[in-house]
């Protein structure tokens, strides 16, 4: 894996680490989210920049992490750009607090094998 690889994960795991630093902030409140949709649109725009990452990452960084669903993550993103009036809270809400935990993990593994 090459430096530029490593660039990008360290961003994915700063982006994930905002998403964490929002939740701490508004105290991991679900309703709090629902109706703050300034909450909403900060998480959702990391989690954008998060899956744009992703799609620049090489084939051969991906590979390292198997277990990481990068399709799925730059899938993710173009919903969100392309569909945002039609974003599912709950499921976003999910998805900050499982799948963002998670990538993280992932994104710091990898930067220490590097």
């Amino acid at each position: 894996m090459d430096s530029r690889d490593r660039r990008i994960l360290t961003k994915i795991a700063e982006y994930c680490q905002r998403i964490g630093e929002n939740l701490e902030r508004c105290h991991h409140d679900y309703a709090l989210f629902q109706r703050d949709h300034l909450f909403q649109d900060a998480c959702c725009m990391c989690i954008v920049q998060i899956g744009e990452l992703a799609g620049q990452l090489s084939d051969e960084a991906k590979r390292l992490a198997p277990g990481v669903p990068w399709r799925i993550i730059k899938d993710t993103r173009n919903f969100y750009v392309h569909a945002y009036g039609a974003i599912d809270v709950p499921s976003v809400w999910e998805t900050l607090n499982r799948d963002i935990p998670a990538l993280l993990s992932s994104c710091e593994e990898l930067l220490k094998t590097m």
